[in-house]
């Protein structure tokens, strides 16, 4: 069968002009591989249009902002996922423009389409230093398993790295030997070190010494692994991160929402935060691009904002107006 020429611009943007020309990060190749499957998907089951049928003229801007709000609708994506989605498919049709000129209007009119608009929110979930003490004492020390889940908590706190930081290091991308640090790739492929607490050490040390991850041999694999010695996987680390979450949060009579290994960061940031540290450390350390993602953290702390209005001066009166003070004059007002 001739492949459509869907699939053969599809595999090129993909296998070819993201890795090469624009230098993609495999974990961005496979978000965008991901939107396209999706998009396929919706194109069989709600149009009646098989994949090996699909072509470029198939996917007008209706049909792209139909799978926008099928996506929201039927998969229950939130909005910044819709415009996750739509960022990949532009991204595409802005490959394409390039390469079939004579497809300039068709590209045009699907990149003019937009992000939708999120409610503003600057809820930030994140646990107190209480529940996050609990939180990492609760795998426990006395086996091998709770020791791998103790470090991995630690881990994605004390350094406040992404889920996907954690899961693509390896030991030779730790140190610990003073100056304690890890290196950690980002998004965007943008590198930083991260120093690490000297509990977090020990932590690591008796980690790989568990596993024996200092033999060179081990050196580049994956510093965290299930039982079948597979590297863990984002729902792996999540399932870890749910499980003993859920167990402490037990001890609550109002739990907060569900404790995903992004609260984690969240917290450190918060406790960061808390500690008088400015933001632009904070921004460093989390690894932002701009100061602007790290400043939710600031409009998120109540307890902060509360504590500089108490500071600042106030000029509301608090002793009564003087026609309350002197009954008399009252009645002269009253009388008027």
């Amino acid at each position: 069968m001739k492949p459509t020429n869907l699939a053969s611009r599809l595999t090129a943007f993909l296998r070819e002009y993201l890795p090469s020309y624009r230098n993609a990060s495999p974990n961005t190749i496979k978000s965008y591989g991901r939107t396209f499957a999706l998009l396929l998907v919706y194109c069989r089951d709600r149009r009646g249009w098989p994949a090996h049928r699909l072509d470029l003229d198939s996917l007008t801007p209706e049909v792209v902002l139909d799978f926008l709000d099928d996506l929201e609708a039927r998969r229950q994506c939130a909005i910044a996922t819709r415009n996750q989605r739509l960022a990949a498919v532009h991204s595409f049709f802005r490959y394409l423009q390039e390469v079939e000129p004579d497809r300039l209007l068709q590209c045009q009119r699907i990149l003019a389409i937009s992000c939708k608009r999120a409610p503003t929110n600057t809820n930030v979930t994140h646990l107190t230093p209480e529940r996050m003490k609990q939180l990492l004492a609760h795998p426990g020390l006395d086996t091998l398993q709770g020791r791998r889940d103790t470090t991995l908590l630690s881990l994605l706190y004390d350094a406040g790295i992404r889920v996907q930081e954690l899961i693509d290091l390896k030991p030779a991308h730790v140190r610990l030997e003073s100056p304690a640090q890890i290196r950690v790739m980002g998004k965007g492929r943008k590198c930083r070190l991260v120093p690490l607490m000297t509990a977090t050490v020990e932590l690591l040390r008796a980690y790989q010494r568990d596993q024996h991850l200092d033999a060179p041999e081990r050196r580049q694999r994956a510093l965290f692994f299930n039982r079948h010695d597979d590297p863990l996987t984002r729902a792996g680390v999540r399932y870890i991160v749910h499980k003993h979450a859920k167990a402490v949060e037990a001890d609550y009579n109002d739990p907060s929402e569900r404790v995903t290994p992004h609260t984690l960061r969240h917290s450190k940031a918060m406790h960061l935060l808390q500690s008088g540290n400015p933001l632009v450390v904070i921004q460093s350390f989390l690894g932002h691009a701009d100061i602007r993602t790290t400043t939710v953290y600031a409009k998120a702390d109540l307890e902060m904002t509360r504590a500089a209005l108490e500071k600042t001066a106030s000029v509301t009166p608090k002793d009564p107006p003087p026609w309350k003070r002197e009954p008399g004059l009252l009645d002269w007002l009253r009388s008027l």
